[in-house]
C-alpha cells in the first residue's frame, strides 16, 4: 500500500509518502516540505500568532494535496511540539480542521522518543546492541535507550533548537551572555536525568535522528544527502567543539551561507549544537552515528507491524481515502491517527 505520514513541526510541515507492505522497508516515493516557521511566531504567552496559525494551515492543506495527486491510501496527520505545547493550540487545530476537513492529532514527546527508537533500531538491526538515541527537534530533546525492540527507557526534555533560540538568543548574533545562560540552562536540565540514563548501562552505539543533527554533521564534513542513505555520516565531539565559536559569532545571514545549513534553521543552529554537545559531554559520548530513519519511518512501520497478514492478504481492510478538500469549512472523514495523546 501507500503510505503517508505528515508531520506539522516547527519550521515545516513535511509529507513522507513511501510503499510498503508488512516484512519489507518502506520505499521512499516522494517527500514534500512546506514551510510553518511556527518558532518565529510563538508569543511571551505562548501562543502561536495570527500568522504562524495561518502558514500553518496553509501547509496543512497543500501537504494534503499532494497526498491526493500521489494517491496514498493510509495517511497519519499529527503536530509534534511547536503546536502540542502551544497556549491556543486548540485554536490552530480548529483551523486546520476547518479549512482541510482531517484534525491533526498529537503525539506526546515520549511517544515520539518510543517510535524514532523504533525506526533507528529496525535500521541498525540487533546486532546493534544497547542503543541510545538522540533527536532534537524544534521544541523538544528526546532520548530513548534499549537493547530490544521497545526502548526500556524514553525521555522528552524542553530543550528544542527552536524554543531555546526564542527563550535565550534573542540577538542576532547573540551576545556571549546569552550563550553562556543558554548553556548554564541545558546542562542544569540534562544534570537532572543523566543518572538514571547512566544507570542503565554503556550504550554499544550512540545514534542520532533529525534535521539538527543531519546539518550539523554535513558541516562537520558528513557526506550530502545526495550520496543516499547507506553512507556512513557521524558527528563528534570535536566538531562540535569547533564549530560551536564560530557559529556564535555569526549572523543568521551568514550561518545559512554554510555548508549543509538550511536559511529556515540558520538562526537556531547554534542553539542545536550547544544542545548536542552538552548532551554528548554528559552521557560521556565523543560520537554518534546519523540514522536516515526517525520519527515518520517508526510510525509507518508500527502501522505495518499491526496488520495481520495471511497467505499474503489483510485480514482487516484499514483502507482510508484520503478526504477531497473543497475549501474552508469542508466536511471530511478523518485519517487514520495514531496517538496516545490525542
Amino acid at each position: 500500500m501507500r503510505l503517508g505520514v505528515l508531520d506539522i513541526g516547527s519550521n515545516s510541515a513535511q509529507l513522507q509518502i513511501v510503499d510498503a507492505h508488512p516484512g519489507a522497508p518502506p520505499l521512499p516515493a516522494l517527500a514534500v516540505k512546506e514551510p510553518t516557521r511556527l518558532a518565529e511566531q510563538i508569543d511571551e504567552c505562548g501562543a502561536i500568532a495570527e500568522e504562524g496559525v495561518c502558514r500553518a494551515v496553509d501547509a496543512v492543506e497543500a501537504a494534503l494535496a499532494a497526498a491526493r495527486l500521489h494517491r496514498v491510501e493510509q495517511l497519519f496527520l499529527f503536530a509534534t511540539s511547536a503546536i502540542r505545547d502551544a497556549a491556543n493550540r486548540d485554536e490552530v487545530i480548529n483551523r486546520i480542521e476547518e479549512r482541510t476537513g482531517v484534525r491533526p492529532q498529537f503525539l506526546t514527546g515520549e511517544d515520539e522518543a518510543r517510535l524514532t527508537y523504533a525506526a533507528a533500531h529496525r535500521w541498525y538491526g540487533w546486532s546493534a546492541g544497547r542503543l541510545l538515541l538522540l533527536d532534537i527537534g524544534g521544541g523538544s530533546l528526546e532520548i530513548a535507550l534499549g537493547r530490544d525492540a521497545e526502548p526500556q527507557l524514553t525521555l522528552s526534555l524542553p530543550l528544542g533548537a527552536g524554543r531555546l533560540t526564542r527563550t535565550f538568543l534573542p540577538d542576532d548574533p547573540p551576545s556571549v551572555r546569552q550563550v553562556k545562560a543558554m548553556r548554564r540552562h541545558v546542562r542544569d536540565m540534562l544534570r537532572e536525568v543523566a543518572d538514571r540514563l547512566r544507570w542503565e548501562g554503556v550504550p554499544a552505539r550512540a545514534v542520532a535522528t533529525s534535521k539538527t543533527f543531519k546539518q550539523l554533521a554535513r558541516l562537520a564534513g558528513a557526506p550530502p544527502q545526495r550520496r543516499g542513505p547507506f553512507v556512513r555520516r557521524t558527528l563528534t565531539v570535536d566538531a562540535l567543539n569547533a564549530w560551536i565559536p564560530r557559529l556564535a559569532e555569526m549572523t543568521a545571514a551568514e550561518r545559512a551561507r554554510l555548508r549543509g545549513v538550511s536559511a529556515p534553521r540558520a538562526r537556531q543552529i547554534l542553539a542545536g549544537a550547544i544542545v548536542a554537545k552538552a548532551t554528548m559531554d554528559t552521557l560521556d559520548i565523543r560520537k554518534v552515528d546519523v540514522c536516515p530513519w526517525a520519527l515518520r519511518e517508526g510510525i509507518m512501520l508500527h502501522h505495518l507491524q499491526t496488520l495481520q497478514v495471511y497467505d499474503g492478504l489483510p485480514l482487516q481492510a484499514i483502507s482510508t481515502a484520503v478526504p477531497e478538500v473543497s475549501g474552508r469549512g469542508a466536511p471530511g472523514k478523518s485519517l487514520v491517527g495514531l496517538s496516545r495523546g490525542a
